[in-house]
């Protein structure tokens, strides 16, 4: 796996050798950040990763020019990863790494982000509760964007407290739903 774009393009990622975590793809990985640039003009956004498994997302919004990210993975095997990955790609000073549960990381992180991303593993059907959470949570603010890269057969909901689907794409097996704060974007 290796970074799609930006500063860090070309360089490789380390993948957690794990059968829990599964690794966005590169493909998949190079159509969000396409659809997000369709969406945005200057983009130097704050950025969290949950359930960040190797990092990438974070990683590749980095290389993109995001200004920060703070990545949020239970597995210390994965943070480790991440860390490395990090240093690996000369993004260490620009990230933090919380090796937390998703649900407790929402109830300490006080920064409200301009993009999220929410990648859980494609079987957890707990994503909604936890699309609701965020969505209640001071983790929004006007205009922020949460991707969630999921399952085709997994169908989101139009709304969430506010957070308006505003783009959607199929990859695959892989659905991109892309939702805003605002449904202007």
């Amino acid at each position: 796996m290796r970074i799609t774009g930006g500063d860090a393009r070309g360089l490789p990622l380390k993948v957690p050798s794990n059968a829990n975590v599964r690794p966005t793809t590169d493909m998949v990985r190079g159509a969000i950040f396409s659809m997000l640039a369709s969406m945005t003009g200057e983009w130097s956004p704050r950025v969290c990763d949950l359930f960040a498994g190797s990092g990438a997302l974070g990683i590749e919004a980095l290389s993109r020019g995001a200004e920060w990210v703070d990545f949020v993975d239970q597995n210390p095997r994965c943070c480790g990863i991440i860390k490395q990955n990090l240093t690996t790609t000369g993004f260490h000073e620009n990230a933090h790494v919380y090796c937390s549960g998703v649900n407790k990381a929402i109830s300490f992180l006080d920064g409200r982000y301009d993009l999220i991303f929410l990648d859980p593993p494609y079987a957890d059907k707990t994503i909604f509760d936890i699309i609701t959470q965020i969505s209640m949570s001071n983790f929004i603010k006007n205009g922020t964007v949460m991707v969630i890269p999921h399952t085709i057969r997994l169908m989101v909901e139009d709304s969430y407290n506010g957070l308006q689907l505003v783009k959607q794409k199929k990859h695959g097996d892989t659905c991109i739903s892309i939702f805003c704060q605002e449904a202007g974007v």
